[in-house]
């Protein structure tokens, strides 16, 4: 009787499961949208009970589609997005939605963080830079600006520890989400006492920390019922999807880059043991205890593309419509029109603020070189562009610390795109390798389950399930362009720390929240 891994990627913006076999090919695959609210300015919540009833539902329809039995079915493994915080009371009912890595509410109390509080200390063993987007942060601004909710909260969990608390009735966090919180001692592999001083909590309201491998049993059975998995189905905790997602593109070894652009964006290559950057400008998060994953993650990915298909291309989506076609190819088409530097065009993609390399929540976006020889194609080009220059601005800090990479694959919904793909190879002047699977963060997470359950005593057995798709070499031409903008590209993104500054808070003291 053949056997299948199940792979649960809680994302941002969806949650997809995935079945594969035991050699890493994918049975069955299904996705679940949900929203991302913003009452109001700055904030960027998601409904937790719509998160889990997504895992729910996309786990049941890949049981039903692939015909698989319950007891078929090896484990299950997650993998998540990083970040999230959500207030539990003692009943174990959320008091707050599930606050996301994009919102910005927490700004001040990152700065007095980061400027009075010992900030650069506790990244330099804890491993997540200081921002918004940071449990810590978030935590410093409720304690203080919502003292009354912080108060009656009995513990801070993130929405994989909710999925699993309502799955096991268990309270578990493991280390790589606890190593993106800012709470947590890297090298003690314990919650930081300084960082919890400085929190206002006790380790008793946060979970238990376990290994990534750690295993959950005792599912409930009303839900294991609902999913079409059996009560007694082991689940893996899981990791972080960024450091999954390096693992599922078979980039572990020293020197290998994941470069990835989903909603959001990341470079990362996999390291032995916790290193940090003397500037704060890269994270440091866990894979297991032996695999550390240092980079930089970018706010703005593809939703900038969407931003752009939303806002900018209503006649564009109704020519894919005739032709039955993805909006988004249209564009690139349109965009694949326009040389190489957009005829002088940037974009500075800082819709959402900024993370890696600027961790600068005001910062904000512009188009530069704007002229009137310039047209919708331009503008189009100039924000793929734009994406692809701010992740190699990330890769050039990462070069400090770890030299030149060795390879570069590529992942995320924008390897799709075969111009994006060339844009990425022009811009970083390096081969970029597009591994065969788009499902980088379920096949880590199941690769890690494989390890967790002792079916490989390594983690390199990926190494035989990803196969490679497409291959793209730069252009030296297009490269000598690039390499001409990118200057210009980082000196206008560093100059305009004041302007960023004083727009942001323009924008929030005259938009009107919005419910």
């Amino acid at each position: 009787m053949k056997s299948y891994m199940l792979g649960i990627d809680i994302g941002t913006t969806s949650t997809k499961s995935v079945l594969f076999e035991e050699n890493g090919q994918v049975v069955a695959k299904a996705s679940e949208e949900y929203p991302l609210y913003t009452p109001v300015p700055d904030a960027a919540v998601q409904d937790p009970e719509e998160i889990f009833h997504a895992v729910i539902h996309t786990v049941k329809e890949v049981m039903k589609t692939s015909g698989v039995t319950p007891d078929q079915v090896m484990f299950a493994s997650f993998s998540t997005a990083m970040h999230s915080m959500i207030a539990m009371d003692a009943a174990g009912n959320p008091l707050t939605p599930c606050i996301t890595w994009a919102d910005n509410r927490s700004n001040e109390w990152s700065r007095k963080l980061k400027d009075e509080l010992n900030g650069h200390e506790i990244y330099r063993r804890t491993g997540t830079p200081i921002h918004p987007m940071s449990p810590l942060a978030k935590l410093l601004w409720l304690k203080h600006d919502h003292t009354e909710l912080f108060n009656q909260s009995a513990k801070f969990i993130s929405i994989r520890e909710y999925v699993t608390f309502k799955l096991f009735n268990e309270y578990v966090v493991d280390h790589s989400i606890a190593s993106a919180t800012g709470l947590m001692n890297l090298e003690q592999l314990n919650w930081d006492e300084e960082a919890l001083q400085i929190a206002g909590i006790t380790p008793e309201r946060l979970s238990k920390l376990v290994p990534t491998t750690h295993i959950l049993e005792g599912l409930n059975e009303k839900y294991a019922a609902e999913m079409g998995l059996s009560a007694s189905t082991p689940f893996v905790v899981g990791a972080t999807d960024g450091v999954l997602s390096n693992l599922g593109v078979n980039a572990i070894r020293p020197g290998e880059v994941a470069a990835t652009i989903g909603t959001s964006g990341a470079i990362r290559t996999v390291v032995d043991k916790p290193v940090t950057d003397p500037k704060g400008r890269t994270f440091c998060y866990a894979l297991t205890e032996k695999h550390w994953v240092v980079g930089g993650p970018v706010n703005n990915g593809g939703m900038i593309f969407r931003w752009v298909r939303d806002e900018m291309a209503a006649s564009e989506i109704e020519t894919a419509k005739r032709l039955g076609i993805s909006s988004y190819d249209v564009l690139t088409r349109i965009a694949a029109r326009v040389s190489p530097g957009a005829d002088g065009l940037l974009f500075h993609p800082f819709l959402a603020g900024e993370r890696a390399p600027l961790w600068n929540p005001d910062a904000r976006g512009s188009f530069f070189g704007l002229t009137l020889h310039h047209k919708k194609e331009h503008m189009i080009r100039s924000v793929l562009e734009g994406v692809i220059f701010n992740l190699y601005t990330v890769l050039l800090a990462m070069k400090e610390q770890m030299g030149q990479p060795s390879r570069i694959l590529a992942t995320g919904g924008f390897a799709r795109s075969p111009l994006w793909r060339q844009m990425m190879a022009d811009i970083f002047d390096q081969e970029v390798v597009v591994p065969e699977s788009f499902e980088s963060s379920c096949l880590g997470a199941v690769v890690l389950g494989l390890y967790a359950t002792g079916r490989t005593d390594s983690l390199e057995i990926v190494s035989e399930m990803v196969g490679t798709t497409h291959a793209h070499k730069p252009d030296q031409n297009h490269v000598a362009i690039y390499q001409e903008l990118l200057p210009i590209f980082i000196r206008i993104s560093r100059k305009l720390t004041e302007e960023y500054e004083d727009i942001a808070k323009f924008q929030r003291e005259h938009i009107t929240a919005t419910e």
